[in-house]
Parts: structure tokens; sequence; C-alpha cells
């Protein structure tokens, strides 16, 4: 079994930072490509940052500049770092990770539960 847990939401004001973590626990071979995804009420999921297991990045126009995606691979934890935040990034922010886990089954998405981020003007 895979979870992935992610932890950081909260409220902040506008202009503020949070750092968002994302760690996979459970029977894992090794934790491949993990981003984080948001989605507003109202709009459809969009994905916010990626990054593939050899450290290649790619964020959202509307967060370039502003957030920092990176990985422990350690810890099988991705995070990412907001700063600037706008009440526009308001949103629930789901982290993916493609995982291989322990046995004979090659990569697999998984998907947190999502944090709530809240961005007050």
């Amino acid at each position: 079994q895979v979870q992935l847990v992610e932890s950081g939401g909260g409220l902040v004001q506008a202009g503020g930072s949070l750092r968002l973590s994302c760690a996979a626990s459970g029977s894992i071979f090794s934790t491949n490509a993990m981003g984080w995804y948001r989605q507003a009420p109202g709009k459809q999921r969009e994905l916010v940052a990626h990054i593939t297991g050899g450290g290649s990045i790619n964020y959202a126009d509307s967060v370039k500049g502003r957030f920092t995606i990176s990985r422990d691979n350690a810890k099988n934890t991705v995070y990412l770092q907001m700063n600037s935040l706008k009440p526009e990034d308001t949103a629930v922010y789901y982290c993916n990770a493609k995982v291989r886990p322990v046995g004979p089954i090659n990569l697999m998405d998984y998907w947190g539960k999502g944090t709530l981020v809240t961005v007050s003007s």
C-alpha cells in the first residue's frame, strides 16, 4: 500500500509564504516523477509544478518566479516553496507521484487527498 500525505497548507496573507510537503510512504521500491496540482472552486485541476526523477522541472506560467519545487529522494518527499502568494493562488493543492511499488507492478500514479491553501487579500 502506497500513500501520499500532504502537509503545510493553511491561511496566509497576500505576499506571504508557505511550504508544502508531500511524503510518499508504504511499500515503495522507488518514487519517480512528482508534482503539485491545484484546484480552485469552479475551476479545473491544473499543474503547478512537476519534477522528474532526474531533476527536470517545469512550472505553470502563473507561478514561475514565485514557487520552487524540490525533492528529497531519500525521503520520497517533494516540496513546494510558495513565495509572494496571491489571492488567486487559493486552492486545494494535490500531490501526485509516479511510484514503483514493491512487487511486480510497474509505475503507478498516486494522489494525495489535498491540502487547502488560502491567501487573503
